[in-house]
């Protein structure tokens, strides 16, 4: 049975025909009569790209918090609930405050069409108005330059994440055209951080980037050089520094968390307070739930990762690799997604998939459609009705070692029955 909160955000969803909606005009008429909470809000860090943003978004919000700094942040999607989109002071806005929040926004807005993004977004800014903290780290929802989080007047840090092919039907067909989406929130800001990119977009970029008047552009200036067992070396400003090897799994963690490093060595010479101890302490107990993550489940290990995208896949097929492990893959994928491509990637990295449609998501591949696609590639499958029946065969066979992957919609429905 649905909560209060949950019939809540179910109604949200209705005010407008489509889903996305990429605009910025109908927030700006909500916040207009909301006061523009977005004129008061922390100094705020502005996050885009298409993977990575989550991973980097945690590593800084622990940097700041382990150096004695109230940090809030905004994250899509969620796992579990809702609340998890919404980080107050480093903790996840209590229900009570995020249904009152909803409720008057809701009032506001009197059923105007608007997107559940957009005016989710609105009451997020009320309440990141309101906690009063230090810092602020937003994730933009999808693109940028059209992005709801988009609105804001002006931030300390715009930062970018590694850019591939996702969501081409809103932001174009190639790398250059989702490149410049991402692109623009790059703006009213003290600094840019740009986090390593494909070789064919590097001058793209920096030519875009050369447009503008901000304080300081970095790209090329911190680079990861090389893993060591417990440590990485990265190198910084033409110098070499040893930093202790990220919590999370993956090579591509190193990358994301020099993102976060060196967003740190530069608000140090800024004049905020940040020790390179404390630096490392929160690289290494940095988490983030559904990103390669690995759980114990009745004696077998589970491992949970949202990848749903092509270079999530190649980073997903690295890290197969790299740990020497054939695992038995429950995969399920929403069907704007690329299914074909994604397990073509890891077809010599599976000895088999279980194909499930996702529960409850009309958009998702049928288990069917999975299986035939399999077939296609000629990898072993087997249909799943559920995830109940998925977790049963876990149990009873004796493959010690499975992936769950193909979306994070899918992980988050799995993810709270296996803790």
């Amino acid at each position: 049975m649905k909560s209060k909160t949950e019939k809540l955000l179910d109604e949200l969803v209705k005010l407008h025909p489509k889903y996305i909606d990429l605009s910025l005009d109908r927030l700006k008429l909500l916040l207009k009569k909301l006061d523009n909470p977005q004129d008061h809000l922390p100094k705020t860090i502005h996050i885009a790209g298409t993977n990575g943003k989550g991973s980097v978004q945690s590593f800084i919000r622990n940097i700041l918090f382990k150096n004695g700094y109230k940090c809030d942040a905004y994250i899509s999607p969620h796992l579990s609930r809702f609340n998890e989109r919404i980080i107050l002071n480093n903790k996840e806005v209590s229900t009570k405050k995020l249904y009152e929040t909803l409720t008057f926004v809701k009032k506001i807005n009197n059923n105007k069409p608007i997107t559940f993004f957009e005016i989710t977004t609105a009451a997020a800014f009320i309440l990141f108005k309101q906690s009063k903290s230090d810092f602020l780290i937003l994730e933009t929802g999808l693109g940028g330059r059209l992005d709801a989080t988009n609105i804001i007047p002006k931030k300390i840090c715009s930062i970018l994440t590694p850019i591939s092919f996702d969501h081409e039907e809103f932001l174009g067909k190639t790398l250059k055209k989702i490149a410049n989406e991402k692109l623009g929130i790059v703006k009213n800001c003290d600094f840019v951080l740009v986090g390593k990119q494909k070789k064919e977009l590097k001058d793209h970029i920096q030519k875009k980037l050369n447009k503008f008047e901000n304080k300081y552009f970095y790209g090329k200036e911190f680079q990861v050089t090389k893993s060591l067992k417990n440590k990485f070396e990265m190198k910084a400003d033409g110098k070499k520094f040893l930093y202790t090897q990220p919590s999370l799994n993956g090579k591509h963690q190193e990358e994301n968390a020099s993102i976060s490093i060196y967003f740190a060595k530069i608000m140090k010479k800024m004049g905020y307070k940040l020790n390179t101890k404390e630096i490392n302490a929160a690289i290494k107990k940095t988490v983030w739930p559904g990103r390669l993550e690995i759980i114990n489940y009745k004696h077998k290990k589970i491992i949970l990762d949202g990848s749903h995208n092509i270079d999530g896949a190649d980073k997903l097929n690295e890290f197969l690799k790299t740990e020497r492990i054939k695992p038995i893959v429950l995969f399920g994928m929403l069907n704007n997604k690329k299914a074909n491509l994604f397990l073509n990637k890891l077809k010599r990295r599976v000895s088999k998939v279980l194909a499930i449609e996702i529960p409850d998501e009309k958009n998702s591949f049928k288990s069917k459609e999975i299986n035939e696609i399999c077939n296609f590639h000629s990898i072993k499958c087997e249909q799943i009705n559920n995830i109940n029946d998925a977790l049963k065969y876990f149990r009873s066979h004796q493959q010690k070692i499975y992936l769950i992957t193909g979306s994070l919609y899918l992980i988050g429905k799995i993810r709270k029955k296996l803790l």
